[in-house]
């Protein structure tokens, strides 16, 4: 048995796709919303079964790897989080760079020797790598014009990830990986009127909208927006953090959404300055439920007398001193 296990934003997604255009296999698929990352929990797998792991966290899955590598299965592993104690295993093949520039499918499109190329800059513009993206677009003398439809592609995979559970999205991830792996290129999905890219267009124009019209405090060094306990909240986050961060790259970036009508407890998504992109992942890993990357953290479940720790944390180490207000 084959295991194909995924985050289920664009860069896991797309990932996956060019393995799957470049190896056809026949597998089961485990993913999730966005922060559904301890992924391989539960697992259970029999000796010579076969797993790939792509973009999620290998230091918020130690244990369970450890397992599936003694129950003897053989493992494939790329990621782009802070990977904590990487296992040294014969059956454990790992690609883990955590650079602030890389993202997991960029690994495996260096791995793939660029087949799928742009599918890559996709994924790495979905992951909000933008300018590493326009970077590897010119030098492949991609057009404007199709740098901008990669540029949509990328975040609208990303946007259909976040959520509370499956239930929030457009698409469950894993429906929407095998729709996506119908079309062989880019300009195929962008091309077909009748295909996810159009679908989550209107949604994405439509949610978009709704969370530019909150208010939003904004300090030297940070921008703090609390979203309402909706369920278009919770989709747009991630896509929200990544327009806000581009369009004030000197400064960092937290989005609070309460998790329950009271208010008591709050999900966060942290961006990274753009042009400071560092620390993010471990800035929110100082609070329970908390990790990341360099670039862009988050924080599953904060109490709500946490809110100022936080942006008091997020504000020193940024060289500012602000106070949230909300």
């Amino acid at each position: 048995m084959h295991y194909d296990v995924f985050n289920g934003d664009a860069d896991g997604i797309i990932a996956l796709l060019q393995l799957r255009l470049e190896y056809p296999c026949d597998s089961l698929y485990r993913t999730g919303v966005k922060r559904d990352i301890q992924l391989l929990e539960g697992l259970s797998v029999a000796e010579g079964d076969t797993v790939t792991v792509l973009d999620i966290s290998m230091d918020k899955n130690h244990q369970p790897l450890q397992a599936l590598l003694a129950q003897g299965a053989s493992i494939f592993y790329a990621d782009h989080h802070l990977p904590g104690t990487i296992p040294q295993h014969p059956r454990l093949i790992s690609h883990i760079h955590t650079e602030a520039t890389m993202c997991t499918a960029l690994i495996i499109d260096h791995l793939l020797e660029h087949r799928y190329h742009q599918w890559a800059i996709a994924a790495a513009y979905g992951d909000n790598l933008s300018q590493v993206a326009t970077e590897k677009a010119k030098r492949a003398h991609l057009t404007e014009s199709t740098r901008s439809q990669l540029e949509q592609l990328g975040t609208l995979i990303n946007y259909n990830s976040y959520g509370r559970s499956v239930a929030d999205l457009h698409y469950s991830p894993a429906e929407l990986f095998e729709q996506l792996l119908a079309y062989r290129t880019p300009d195929a999905v962008i091309s077909d009127r009748s295909s996810p890219f159009h679908h989550l267009q209107q949604h994405y124009a439509n949610d978009m909208a709704f969370a530019l019209e909150q208010t939003r405090e904004n300090h030297p060094a940070l921008q703090v927006i609390q979203l309402p306990n909706q369920a278009v909240s919770f989709r747009i986050s991630g896509a929200l953090g990544n327009y806000l961060a581009n369009q004030a790259p000197t400064k960092a970036t937290l989005i609070l959404t309460p998790l329950e009508d009271a208010e008591q407890n709050f999900i966060v998504s942290l961006r990274a300055p753009l042009e400071n992109r560092q620390g993010a992942g471990q800035l929110c890993s100082q609070f329970d439920t908390g990790g990341g990357r360099e670039g862009a953290g988050g924080v599953n479940r904060l109490a709500k007398d946490q809110v100022n720790a936080l942006i008091r944390t997020v504000s020193d180490f940024y060289r500012s001193d602000t106070v949230y207000r909300g």
